[in-house]
């Protein structure tokens, strides 16, 4: 006892001071960012505050520049240019010249970064979150769900493990190689390139940018045209954080067009990410294949959301909607999907519809609204089609939220969240991504059926699966073929950001988010050195030396069983013989010798 206690003291001591270190704040710079063109004060200028009318058709996906204007209210924003062939090239060129620097750095320098970072954005909550209202119509609280704690979590795991699993990783070296050391290095690719969607334009533009500058990259970002102007801010924060730590100015890169804009990132860069549409998606990889660059897709979802009999009805009624109301055009491709046992579908159909009843939508800056607009014009006409196709064919509206105060010019931004029954898979409803506010529930009689329920569709992104029996819940999830799955809860795998992300089928392929994610910015390089050097080097064995020997052959046949033979007995015997061989006089080249006499 006497020998253990100073080493329990010992203990008890480091424990405590590493307990108060961890209360003392790091010292983190703060950074400014100039906001007085984007903040709504109510004193706009003049040629700001008129009302757009944007144009129908494919005329609004080309031209110089992209119009930006607010999906809730229909106010003018500005405008951003359309960036050309030549001038995505130039922003790429500057961005691999400074890659070259920064991938140089060390991970003390990329923290202070993520710091920085994390600093301004609990700070500034409620302007980023105003910013991605503005520009997408979603509600503060949507935004601060989707956008602010998302991206705070995906900052304190880099901080916490980002640069462990990017050290470099030792591997078994098996037996033929015990004298070797093998691991495995991550180096990083380049330039990234990103092409991202418009539903989350804050945490869709520091996604990618966190994991490609973590991992020594530089990014450029090719922001969607529907979320440019809130795009073009969120690039201020990154360089005003890389000018604190003194990186080079141009490691990021935000830039804005259409679909040339998009095809010249991708022909210009080490990889590409990509969040959008599969018809989209295929294009570019399609492009990505005459530079045979790596491509990590993550496309449309289609969530099946699976309710067995004995669960707490009003606990999983308030998930459902919120879960479809994620669906609403303003924040992401939610559960699509209900599949509700059949004991408990009449009461699961009477909760929710109480619910959506008592959601109102309106603009979201404007008034104390449950739901936002939608952010793309003319997204109500698909919804209308899809709901009509299912109506048509033997379903039934049963619950809808209502409108609040809107504007006559905003009409068509806003769809009331939507409650229909009686649907099945023959409707483009249960077969198409909706990307709304509407929930179809469907009913099933067993586990076998929901499961194969499930499958029946063309997305493979992500499911949830709600039971009394966690193993029951477990059990389905996993029958289910998609990338993520929830147990009990809906959308909670993307808040674990040491998971990947991403789906099977057409939900796309690759991940982002945890390790896979991260090293998925790397050129992953296998290296293997002698383990003992300079003592122990690798010699070739006299009979398979050059001009090979008679029992070159034999020597072998020897040597893999003494390695891989399955009984003691025989790799000892296959051991003798390999040793005997290397220490008998074996002229080499005698049996080339004798084939020639």
């Amino acid at each position: 006892m006497a020998f253990w206690w100073p080493l329990l003291v010992l203990a008890l001591a480091y424990g405590i001071c590493r307990f108060l270190l961890m209360l003392i704040p790091p010292k983190v710079p703060s950074i400014d960012v100039d906001t007085s063109d984007v903040l709504d004060d109510g004193n706009l200028m003049q040629e700001n505050s008129f009302i757009y009318v944007p144009p129908r058709g494919t005329s609004q996906q080309s031209g110089k520049i992209v119009q930006c204007y607010e999906p809730a209210t229909m106010k003018y924003l500005g405008y951003v240019p359309a960036l050309t062939h030549d001038e995505v090239k130039d922003r790429v060129a500057k961005v691999r010249k400074a890659q070259k620097m920064w991938a140089k750095s060390s991970f003390k320098q990329r923290r202070l970064f993520l710091r920085i970072l994390l600093k301004y954005i609990i700070k500034h909550q409620a302007l980023i979150c105003e910013i991605s209202s503005r520009d997408t119509g979603k509600t503060m609280v949507d935004a601060s769900l989707g956008e602010i704690m998302t991206t705070c979590e995906k900052i304190n795991w880099l901080l916490s493990e980002g640069e462990q699993w990017l050290k470099p990783e030792y591997r078994s070296s098996g037996r033929s190689m015990l004298h070797k050391r093998a691991k495995v290095e991550f180096h990083p690719l380049g330039v990234i390139g990103a092409i991202v969607s418009w539903n989350y334009p804050f945490h869709n533009i520091f996604n990618p940018m966190l994991a490609a500058i973590f991992s020594g990259n530089g990014i450029v970002i090719k922001i969607s045209e529907h979320a440019s102007w809130s795009g073009c801010f969120y690039f201020r924060i990154i360089q005003s954080a890389l000018a604190a730590i003194g990186a080079p100015e141009d490691l990021v890169e935000v830039i804005t067009g259409f679909a040339e804009t998009g095809e010249a990132l991708v022909s210009s860069v080490d990889k590409v990410i990509f969040v959008g549409s599969p018809g989209v998606g295929k294009m570019i990889m399609n492009n990505a294949a005459n530079t045979l660059i790596p491509v990590t897709l993550e496309l449309g979802g289609k969530d099946a959301f699976i309710v067995c009999e004995d669960v707490d009805l009003d606990h999983v009624a308030q998930i459902a909607v919120r879960a479809v109301l994620q669906s609403s055009g303003q924040n992401c491709a939610g559960a699509e999907r209900f599949y509700i046992h059949r004991e408990i579908y009449s009461s699961f159909v009477s909760k929710v519809t109480k619910i959506v009843k008592s959601v109102t939508a309106g603009p979201p800056l404007a008034g104390k609204y449950d739901m936002g607009a939608l952010c793309m014009h003319e997204h109500s006409e698909k919804l209308d089609g899809l709901l009509n196709d299912a109506i048509d064919k033997g379903a039934e509206i049963v619950a809808r939220g209502s409108l609040g105060n809107i504007g006559e010019d905003a009409v068509d931004q806003y769809f009331p969240p939507t409650v229909i029954v009686n649907v099945n898979h023959s409707m483009r409803l249960m077969q198409e991504e909706v990307f709304g506010p509407i929930m179809p529930i469907m009913k099933f009689s067993s586990d076998e059926e929901v499961v194969k329920l499930a499958n029946d569709s063309k997305y493979g992104l992500g499911c949830a699966v709600f039971s009394g029996n966690q193993s029951r819940a477990r059990e389905i999830a996993s029958q289910i073929h998609t990338g993520v799955a929830a147990v009990n809860d809906f959308a909670s795998t993307y808040m674990c950001q040491s998971l990947p992300f991403g789906g099977v089928k057409h939900s796309g392929f690759g991940r982002f988010g945890g390790v896979e994610g991260l090293r998925a910015c790397c050129l992953v390089k296998a290296v293997v050195e002698d383990r003992w050097w300079p003592f122990v080097k690798t010699k070739i064995p006299k009979p398979i030396q050059y001009p090979l020997a008679e029992n070159g052959f034999e020597f072998q046949e020897s040597l893999v069983e003494a390695l891989y033979g399955l009984g003691v007995r025989d790799r000892l015997r296959a051991l003798v013989n390999v040793i005997k061989m290397l220490t008998e006089h074996n002229p080499s080249g005698s049996s080339n010798k004798r084939r020639n006499d």
